[in-house]
């Protein structure tokens, strides 16, 4: 309870959050809210043996599934933490700079963010900031 409290205070006081899975996910439903929505978040799970999961927190949408409505942003970052895991670091830094670049423009932004763009007119955005 008190590390939630003390997430939503001041999350810049964490580098790392540690704990079994259940937990996991609900804290990381909570940092979701604190930084725009699952649409944003990104996720790995990293093994002791190096062995590493990365994958979007908000899993498949099965609700907007094949709409062109889902925001690619959490699916993207996660991509970049896999390509820094993998000795990557140029290409994830560029990756993740575009997206960045195109969420603050504001001119495409998914229906989760506040906008009217597709997936689809969101991605050709990152992609001309790449």
């Amino acid at each position: 309870n008190q590390s939630c409290t003390q997430l939503v205070k001041d999350p810049t006081q964490f580098d790392v959050l540690v704990m079994p899975n259940l937990y996991g996910d609900i804290i990381s439903d909570l940092c979701a809210g604190l930084i725009g929505g699952l649409g944003l978040t990104p996720s790995a799970n990293i093994g002791t043996n190096g062995l590493a999961l990365a994958e979007a927190v908000h899993g498949t949408a099965p609700d907007i599934a094949g709409k062109n409505l889902a925001n690619p942003t959490a699916l993207l970052l996660s991509g970049c933490m896999m390509l820094r895991h993998i000795g990557h670091i140029d290409t994830a830094d560029k990756i993740q700079s575009a997206v960045l670049k195109t969420i603050a423009e504001g001119k495409y932004r998914t229906k989760d963010l506040g906008g009217n763009s597709t997936t689809s007119d969101f991605t050709k955005a990152i992609i001309g900031n790449l």
